[in-house]
């Protein structure tokens, strides 16, 4: 459903939404995002393992609520669906979502691929293939324009929201042309795993670790290839942090290009982006980007340096992975699909100092 600019302005105009899947960190994130959203009525969050209890004694942060949850068969019709649901639940049901809601906000990679033959490549096939050209990339960064009065929306994957956002800027301005070598290595906290994601991203396995866990083919890649038409040799390591990705990309230009050509580049896609901020160089410990910094926060941080000795073009870019790399992204694309005001729900500037992100 479309919102009237002029209710979005007095702040008066609300719209229903339940969470699908609202039991693990992201769903958590979301629930808080939502709860607090001027323009969002919280109405159901369903999971089958925590049915029947509190939200808040599954999500400390919203302890004296009185949402619980419900089962997913229980789902009462709303304006808006959002799903954080694991790989293959959304497009098993997505029919049976459009009966529930006017608009599904999809947090899995169920829907972020153009093509059946993407998913056959890089996922396990796709079970609704006709939904794939319906839906829009949920990264008002690089997909605003195509986002409002969206009823179908798809949440970027963390690592590919990070180098996309690093990147993106190199493409516009045309020293990123599709035939340079670029070098991606990503560092994840341990939240990327989910509430259930084993021994690997368990405390005693996770602390103290700098471990490759995807040397090479990440599904994120497709994502990558997608939105920015050039190919990457791209790395994943898990490192000892709960929430976070920084991507460090290694561009090699196929022409000379200056710090000023940088600057522009940059500055012309994200001055006047509300959740991108620019850490190049300057000042103080945090002189590029970190997790840290961004915890909590719907903001990316991206920055860049020359060097001239290899002709090298080194791009740095963090994220909160829960947030502007799942959640947060989810609710701003939403926020654009409807006509609220972008930053509605999601002013959050973060927190400092704090602990391991």
């Amino acid at each position: 459903m479309a919102v009237e600019t002029s209710d979005v302005e007095t702040g008066a105009e609300t719209v229903t939404a339940s969470v699908v899947g609202g039991s693990g960190f992201t769903g958590g994130e979301l629930l808080r995002l939502l709860a607090g959203h001027p323009n969002f009525e919280l109405a159901e969050v369903t999971s089958r393992s925590k049915a029947g209890k509190s939200v808040g004694s599954v999500h400390p942060p919203l302890r004296g609520t009185d949402l619980r949850f419900t089962e997913p068969d229980d789902l009462e019709s709303v304006d808006v669906l959002f799903t954080a649901t694991p790989h293959g639940v959304s497009m098993e049901q997505i029919d049976d979502f459009f009966e529930i809601a006017d608009t599904v906000v999809d947090l899995s990679a169920d829907f972020r691929l153009n093509t059946e033959e993407q998913y056959d490549e890089w996922y396990d096939g796709h079970v609704a293939p006709e939904y794939l050209e319906r839906a829009e990339y949920a990264l008002p960064e690089i997909n605003r324009e195509s986002l409002p009065g969206a009823d179908l929306i798809a949440g970027g994957g963390c690592n590919a929201t990070a180098t996309i956002l690093g990147l993106y800027p190199l493409v516009e301005a045309g020293i990123v042309d599709g035939d340079q070598q670029i070098v991606v290595d990503v560092k994840v906290g341990s939240s990327e795993g989910g509430a259930g994601g084993g021994e690997a991203s368990s405390h005693p396995e996770r602390s103290g670790v700098v471990r490759p866990y995807a040397p090479t083919g990440h599904r994120h890649e497709a994502e990558i290839e997608q939105f920015l038409g050039t190919t990457v040799a791209f790395t994943c390591h898990a490192v000892d942090m709960v929430r976070g990705a920084s991507a460090t990309s290694h561009v090699f230009p196929s022409g000379p290009v200056s710090k000023g050509d940088l600057w522009k580049a940059y500055r012309g896609c994200y001055e006047d982006e509300p959740f991108v901020r620019m850490a190049a160089g300057g000042s103080g410990v945090y002189r590029y980007p970190e997790p840290k910094a961004v915890a909590g926060t719907n903001v990316a941080e991206v920055g860049f340096e020359l060097d001239p000795s290899n002709k090298r073009v080194v791009v740095f870019s963090a994220i909160d992975n829960m947030m502007k790399g799942s959640a947060g992204q989810a609710v701003h694309a939403a926020n654009v699909a409807l006509g609220f005001e972008e930053t509605a729900g999601l002013e959050f500037a973060g927190l400092h100092p704090v602990g391991a992100p």
